[in-house]
């Protein structure tokens, strides 16, 4: 079985670069080919500086008109608030273009979260199908190896089930989040990781043992790590390829 694609970019800036254009390209392939882009968004410090891009590259840089974003996890928070990871990319990006509301499908963080899990997988099944495959879906990783809100220690999900609650060990600890299974489904993951602090969790996750963290399962063939220098200093003989942006820089 083939691993992951594994790329470096010099600085955090050309990450965010690239990874705009990897999300362009996909949006343009897709709604040519199926007249829909399906994306499931992340939060974090990284995620934002892709919005920026994403803000920046212009009204026809994606199909908006032809496009649904998900979230591939939340916190149990209103939209309003300052964890909210809607919240991030909707003042980065979204609000900044022309995209139908009835297209931008975020998950209900003020519900509670067994009935928000519940009811955001049936939004899925119900928009993309069954089982629902999603063109594209963006992770980070965290400094404990967690990506969307899949923590080290946590029971795994039920079998079946594509969007659940899950316990963070720290605030807010109440989240919604993509199982294992949903984000498998994916026909490509983009995982984004900057930041010397995210180093030791990107070498367990690529170069130690599968279930070493939750990150540790994103290793297949549709899978694809993009990296600063920084995240990418600890890995040993890293099978990875320099990258270069030339996505629009945001001003």
């Amino acid at each position: 079985m083939t691993g992951p694609r594994v790329e470096v970019a010099a600085t955090s800036a050309d990450l965010a670069g690239r990874a705009a254009e990897i999300v362009i390209t996909a949006a343009q392939e897709a709604a040519a080919a199926q007249g829909r882009f399906a994306i499931a968004l992340s939060g974090g410090r990284t995620p934002r500086m892709l919005y920026r891009r994403l803000a920046h590259a212009g009204p026809s840089a994606l199909p908006y008109d032809r496009t649904h974003i998900f979230w591939s996890d939340e916190r149990a928070v209103p939209p309003g608030d300052e964890y909210s990871n809607f919240r991030l990319a909707h003042a980065v990006w979204l609000a900044q273009v022309s995209i139908p509301a009835g297209q931008v499908h975020r998950i209900r963080g003020e519900d509670d979260p067994d009935v928000a899990a519940g009811r955001y997988e049936d939004l899925i099944r119900n928009v993309l199908g069954d089982p629902p495959r999603f063109d594209l879906i963006l992770l980070g990783v965290g400094r404990d190896g967690h990506t969307a809100s899949l923590f080290p220690g946590a029971p795994p999900p039920p079998a079946g089930r594509l969007v659940v609650r899950a316990t963070a060990p720290a605030h807010p600890r109440r989240r919604i989040t993509f199982t294992p299974e949903l984000i498998a489904l994916a026909d490509r993951v983009l995982v984004l990781v900057s930041g010397a602090e995210k180093a030791r969790a990107v070498r367990r996750a690529l170069q130690g043992p599968p279930s070493a963290v939750p990150a540790g399962r994103l290793r297949g063939p549709r899978v694809h790590w993009l990296l600063d220098a920084d995240a990418a200093a600890l890995l040993e003989d890293p099978p990875v390829q320099p990258c270069n942006a030339t996505a629009p820089a945001a001003t």
